[in-house]
């Protein structure tokens, strides 16, 4: 697999896409990566591929973003964050993947088009103030994270359900995410290799889309620096809507054999 090029055809805008993603751009390109992956090799086998990539984006992201952070977000949410991996882990073989996606992809469409619906009332002269900080939603939305981040790759939406109404800064936003999902990938290690999915050839093929990782993961963190929050949130919502839609599209076809 490492010399066929239908394989890279595939692996080479997925792993382009999560990097953006892993830049600052959004969680939807990230949750477009391992479906993609997975047409060319099973989708357990994606995740795997891609967890080294993630790690070594992460490390490139925190540099990028060493001086923007948000502690308070951080410390509501990690706690919850670490149980939802270790319930992933504990019920990898009970819950189904396509479920979770379901779910959250339906959270994740109301929660965008609340959005927009609020943004049309403030055009109106009713702006919505930013949301305090809250400790037990902080935890339910950081182990939903955590959870799906799991099962599904898909740890952006709770994510972002939970901070977008915080109205961060968009570079204090960036640095809180980067930070937060570096330390879920990190701790996601064990579990993969206690499943026996960092074998030799998978992380032979990780290392051979490295390079593009790194790539796009710089210049991701390049582009969000040009945006202003006038269009920093209206895309990161939009980037929601997307990947609600795509989950939700994924969890029904899974389960329903659409």
């Amino acid at each position: 697999m490492l010399t066929d090029p239908n394989f890279y055809a595939v692996a080479i805008p997925a792993v382009a896409l999560v990097g953006l993603s892993k830049g600052g751009l959004g969680g939807a390109f990230a949750l477009i990566g391992v479906p993609l992956l997975a047409f060319a090799v099973p989708p357990m086998q994606a995740a795997a591929i891609f967890l080294p990539i993630l790690l070594v984006m992460d490390a490139v992201a925190l540099w990028a973003w060493r001086h923007h952070n948000n502690r308070a977000t951080l410390v509501a949410m990690l706690p919850g964050a670490v149980i939802g991996i270790g319930l992933g882990w504990a019920t990898s073989t009970y819950v189904s993947a396509d479920a979770m996606r379901l779910v959250l992809g339906g959270i994740s469409i109301v929660f965008s088009l609340k959005y927009f619906l609020e943004s049309w009332a403030a055009y109106k002269g009713q702006e919505t103030a930013p949301a305090a900080q809250r400790p037990v939603a902080g935890s339910f939305w950081g182990s939903l994270a955590g959870y799906a981040s799991f099962v599904a790759h898909a740890g952006g939406p709770p994510f972002q359900i939970y901070v977008l109404p915080l109205k961060l800064d968009p570079l204090t936003y960036t640095g809180t995410s980067t930070r937060f999902f570096a330390i879920l990938n990190a701790i996601k290690v064990i579990p993969y290799f206690a499943l026996g999915e960092l074998d030799a050839t998978n992380l032979s093929l990780s290392a051979a889309l490295l390079p593009i990782a790194l790539v796009s993961t710089l210049a991701g963190a390049r582009l969000v620096h040009y945006l202003r929050p006038a269009i920093f949130y209206p895309l990161m919502y939009g980037m929601v809507l997307i990947a609600g839609s795509k989950l939700t599209w994924d969890g029904t076809r899974g389960l329903f054999g659409i």
